[in-house]
């Protein structure tokens, strides 16, 4: 394994066990539930959009590393971005695990990109973009999200 991999390893197993903002906020403006059956992952994510920014998220839920990481790196990438913003995210990083080898935009995706080699296994992909989904879902309103 390269050095560079195993930097990526470590960096998603410390998401997964110490995940940023994985809390149930108070008062929250919008709210998601996201269930993968595939994997089993559940995820329930909370939002306080102030005039078009995300002013704090959090979320609660159970699944795998893949999952929980990938939760846990949305919502640092998020916080403190408009809808828009967010939503250009969502489009990145769907792009970057359903079309591989398509051109990402590396400034738009930061560190999130540590999540690329999810690809390898497609059975996975829909543990890495549960929680987008649920995001997107959040921030149309629904309570439910689509995994579609």
């Amino acid at each position: 394994m390269s050095e560079l991999s195993d930097l990526y390893q470590v960096i998603l197993l410390e998401h997964n066990h110490k995940p940023r903002n994985f809390r149930k906020l108070d008062n929250p403006d919008r709210t998601a539930d996201g269930f993968n059956p595939l994997c089993g992952d559940r995820i329930s994510l909370y939002l306080k959009v102030n005039d078009g920014i995300i002013a704090d998220v959090g979320f609660q839920g159970t699944g795998c590393a893949i999952s929980r990481a990938s939760a846990s790196m949305m919502t640092q990438s998020i916080k403190g971005k408009s809808v828009a913003q967010a939503e250009e995210l969502f489009q990145g990083f769907r792009k970057m695990l359903t079309e591989p080898g398509a051109p990402t935009n590396e400034e738009l995706l930061g560190d999130l990109e540590m999540l690329s080699g999810v690809v390898q296994f497609p059975v996975r992909i829909k543990c890495a973009i549960l929680a987008w989904h649920t995001l997107r879902a959040a921030l149309e309103g629904k309570e439910v999200a689509s995994t579609e």
